[in-house]
């Protein structure tokens, strides 16, 4: 996790898809918002939730 505001990016997985979300990490925290809907604001989910997240995704269990 990036320990400073980091910038909006996507996952290098959704290969110009639209139908992807974008995530900003920092130290404690990530903010989650929908790519074709920015406007709508984010959600943010803390640190130990996102890596969960990740690791469930790496694991195929999600």
């Amino acid at each position: 996790m990036a320990t400073e505001m980091g910038n909006w990016h996507k996952s290098s997985y959704s290969a110009g898809s639209q139908n992807c979300v974008e995530v900003r990490e920092h130290a404690d925290r990530a903010d989650v918002r929908d790519t074709k809907n920015r406007q709508a604001g984010h959600i943010t989910v803390s640190a130990p939730e996102w890596n969960a997240f990740l690791q469930a995704i790496r694991d195929n269990t999600l």
